[in-house]
């Protein structure tokens, strides 16, 4: 194509292939590797859904054992391979500036068999849904974001003291227990170990209100704004007194209230009243208050830095918050991430492992393309470059820079014929387990 032009299919051909050539000594057996490659050109396919099955259709496969075996009982350890994803993603999304956010994302299962699995409220279907919960970490900068880091909580009564559920869902015997601020706590300590140069962490209240959690990113020496419940208690007249966050945002006077974006929505910027208060004994502890300018409803942050900042500064890391939910909605919508249908340990980890990855490389070429000079786009955009390129758009784009091969109408009837018969399989499994359940008189 052009020189100059943000779409370059031989350009992301050859990134593709980079990642590939990154992650292909992970794999000690060439039929796991290439199951590998064809399980993350699926993942960027248009694939209607990403599970084995159609994963294995997509790549030409007579089965999806290949798939299953990738996921399942191959050789090869998801967490090195995660850590390709980190190191990708901050190659080529690292920028001054950089945020880690943490946050949690549910997976609405059925059954119980799933590693983890429980009734429990998940955002994603805003209310208590039996589901797996996957706590994550994003690397956010101005090129872009990505998912780095990935753990699966485990709840302590229904898994981690059952060991017959345990050894059936695969779980090894060194996980234990761990809250969820823990285990965000253990992705930033490893990101951090790793050389992940960010002097920020941000996350919601389920993290912002976890005293050990804030107090390991202060001996680390690693800022952050952390969301905090209006009742939180903070200190202030130098921790001699002790106040609700909302009782002293009510004494704050009309001058303390400045106006300040929280960074650019889908709508143009975000702006909303801010206001900061010093807390504590020494000069870098704030509480950070937010007030919407239309319900004057309020959001608290605590925040805390090694070193002097402005007001802006905070505003901009409260902001980026909101990153992760683009990188929930992205992976989720344009990769599978929630796709899966696994039970086993090992098997949720690979898969989210490969999804985060996809992501990564679909980011990465995102902040690597340009939009077009107005003058090349001029009989298109009226002299006016276009948007820059979505991780949506990209995907799209995808589908015929990779030209995967057509199915032929004798594969896509033997397919049909497959699903079927297991369908077929699965639903006379049911009927006779209901069958034994019920009374008989």
């Amino acid at each position: 194509m052009a020189a100059g032009h943000s779409i370059d299919g031989a350009r992301w051909l050859a990134m593709f292939e980079q990642v590939m050539a990154r992650i292909a000594g992970r794999f000690s057996r060439v039929e796991p590797r290439a199951a590998a490659r064809a399980y993350l050109l699926g993942l960027l396919s248009r694939a209607e859904r990403k599970n084995c099955w159609q994963l294995a259709e997509q790549a030409g496969y007579a089965r999806p054992g290949p798939m299953q075996r990738l996921l399942r009982c191959a050789r090869w350890d998801a967490d090195t391979v995660r850590d390709d994803v980190r190191a990708y993603a901050v190659e080529h999304l690292g920028a001054e500036g950089a945020v880690l956010i943490v946050d949690e994302t549910g997976f609405v299962k059925k059954g119980r068999a799933s590693a983890g699995v429980q009734r429990q409220y998940t955002g994603t279907a805003g209310r208590i849904e039996n589901s797996q919960v996957g706590v994550f970490l994003a690397f956010a900068t101005s090129r872009g974001r990505a998912l780095i880091d990935r753990r699966l909580y485990l709840p302590e009564q229904s898994w981690c003291s059952d060991p017959g559920r345990r050894q059936a869902a695969g779980i090894p015997e060194t996980v234990q227990f761990a809250t969820k601020p823990r285990l965000a706590w253990e992705m930033i300590a490893a990101a951090l170990d790793a050389g992940v140069e960010a002097q920020w962490v941000t996350g919601d209240e389920a993290y912002g209100q976890d005293p050990q959690l804030r107090a390991s990113l202060e001996a680390r020496g690693t800022g952050y704004v952390m969301a905090v419940a209006c009742s939180t208690r903070v200190r202030i007249n130098h921790g001699r007194t002790t106040m609700r966050a909302d009782t002293l945002a009510a004494r704050l006077p009309t001058t303390a209230w400045q106006r300040h974006s929280a960074g650019a929505g889908a709508k143009g910027p975000r702006y909303y009243d801010w206001a900061w208060i010093h807390i504590g004994s020494d000069n870098h502890r704030h509480l950070l208050v937010r007030r919407n300018r239309t319900t004057g409803e309020l959001a608290f942050y605590l925040c805390w830095s090694p070193t002097t900042v402005t007001l802006a500064e905070l505003v901009r890391v409260a902001g980026v918050r909101w990153s992760v939910e683009e990188c929930f909605q992205a992976a989720k919508g344009q990769v599978g991430l929630d796709h899966y249908q696994v039970r086993n340990w090992t098997s949720w980890h690979r898969h989210i492992t490969l999804a985060m990855l996809a992501l990564a490389f679909l980011t990465a070429i995102a902040a690597s393309s340009t939009p077009e000079r107005p003058a090349q786009s001029a009989h298109l955009t009226s002299g006016r470059p276009p948007l820059k390129l979505t991780v949506p758009e990209i995907r799209h784009l995808l589908a015929a820079v990779f030209n995967p091969p057509v199915l032929s109408a004798a594969k896509l009837l033997h397919w049909s014929d497959w699903r079927r018969k297991h369908q077929a399989t699965a639903r006379r499994s049911h009927y006779r387990r209901r069958s034994g359940d019920e009374p008989t008189g």
